[in-house]
């Protein structure tokens, strides 16, 4: 990923013309009366906002009921859109009109402001379908830029105040920007999040309105890397960092809600519920309602609901059971940095303050080449590869990321096509 954007993009002017330019027809949310979902009310009564996790009006419109709260998207998500040229009309008339702004802008800075217009309308589209919130995900070229963070999530969040959240990806620099972003009043749906502990620091640290755990790339993660079946991982991975934050809540420390994110199943639906967010995908969901679940079922389960066996286990920094655990030096760290926030201009420097505290395996700043390496083996990556340099939930991270990238990369590529065509 690149490191260096432009500050073209934080003129002001740019930022009223791409507004003017995503919000063109937008004719506000909408107000249709959907029907109701007995199943979806079980979810609700557990304490669980449902979700879907989509991009796609198609595949939400079927399934969509009164007792839906929100739809999010992701970089993955909007290039699935993209690809099918259905949007094809919108990045030709967006990048015109910018060249028409700015004749002498870049390319890339074309691209990027392109796909910040595209993101915006394929969200606005949602939000007056459905008249529900909507979850934008920043360009991941922006990771690792607080600065850039800030200016382009409050952009987002002009655009459709009411209604979208910014997604932020979690990334040292990424907890300046979401702290940053909270402080200004913008709702943050702070993203990859793969551990009890990653949220607990978010939570304190950044106050963003909503923090993740993409659980069902954390049984796939065990399995794959042969330690045991994956079953429950991130089930429970899930419940532990739910329980942490709702600690957070009570004592009054931090704001955050939990969302249980890469659902794979209707049975991870039925057995998450409680948890404050469900996003789900519209198969899993379906899933969930066919199978006709008996209200009695659908409740909310703990942690210890769904204890954790491994077969082998990595040495080094990548234990599994950094996913869950949230240790007494941890605490400490997480507190004492919460109670600095102004002291960080920098994500490394929380690293080193991490470092000073006793916590040598919180997050690292990854060289050009590893993030390529990563970014070749996929979502999932080799823990036993990694371990000797960074936490399981951190290589989780980055890998997440770096998938977020290359597809990224094919939306930005498609841009840059239409645009010289």
């Amino acid at each position: 990923m690149s490191t260096s954007i432009s500050d073209l993009h934080c003129e002001e002017k740019l930022a009223s013309v791409a507004a003017e330019i995503a919000l063109d027809g937008f004719k506000g949310p909408g107000t249709s009366e959907f029907p109701d979902s007995p199943g979806l009310e079980y979810l609700v009564k557990a304490g669980s906002q449902p979700w879907f996790d989509t991009g796609n009006k198609a595949e939400a419109q079927p399934l969509w009921a009164r007792q839906m709260r929100g739809l999010t998207t992701n970089n993955t998500l909007v290039n699935q859109v993209v690809q099918t040229g259905v949007v094809d009309g919108v990045i030709e008339t967006a990048a015109r009109r910018l060249k028409e702004a700015y004749p002498s802008m870049s390319e890339r800075d074309l691209v990027i402001e392109t796909g910040f217009i595209l993101n915006a309308r394929i969200a606005l589209e949602l939000v007056e379908i459905f008249g529900t919130t909507v979850s934008v995900e920043l360009h991941p070229d922006l990771a690792d830029d607080w600065r850039m963070t800030l200016e382009f999530g409050k952009r987002y969040f002009a655009i459709c105040p009411e209604r979208f959240l910014v997604k932020v990806p979690m990334t040292p620099d990424g907890f300046i920007g979401v702290r940053k972003l909270s402080d200004a009043g913008v709702p943050v749906n702070f993203t990859l999040g793969f551990s009890a502990r990653q949220n607990y620091f978010a939570a304190l640290f950044s106050r963003p309105e909503y923090v993740n755990v993409f659980l069902g790339r954390l049984g796939v993660v065990v399995k794959d890397n042969k330690l045991g079946s994956g079953e429950n991982v991130g089930e429970r991975v899930c419940l532990v960092s739910q329980e942490e934050v709702e600690k957070l809540r009570a004592e009054g420390a931090a704001p955050s809600q939990q969302i249980a994110a890469s659902i794979r199943t209707g049975r991870q639906v039925k057995e998450l519920a409680g948890v404050d967010v469900l996003t789900i995908p519209p198969k899993a969901a379906k899933e969930y309602l066919d199978a006709n679940p008996d209200p009695a079922d659908v409740r909310r389960l703990s942690s210890a609901d769904f204890p954790v066996e491994l077969t082998a286990n990595v040495s080094g920094k990548g234990r599994v059971e950094t996913f869950w655990e949230v240790s007494d030096a941890f605490r400490s760290f997480a507190r004492a940095a919460a109670g600095k926030v102004s002291s960080f201009d920098t994500g490394e420097k929380i690293l080193s303050f991490a470092a000073d505290c006793g916590v040598n395996d919180f997050f690292r700043q990854w060289s050009a080449g590893e993030q390529a390496e990563i970014q070749k083996g996929g979502k999932i990556p080799d823990l036993h590869r990694w371990c000797d340099v960074a936490a399981a939930d951190d290589m989780m991270t980055q890998a997440a990321l770096q998938s977020f990238a290359v597809d990224q990369g094919e939306l930005d590529d498609r841009i840059a096509r239409l645009m010289a065509g």
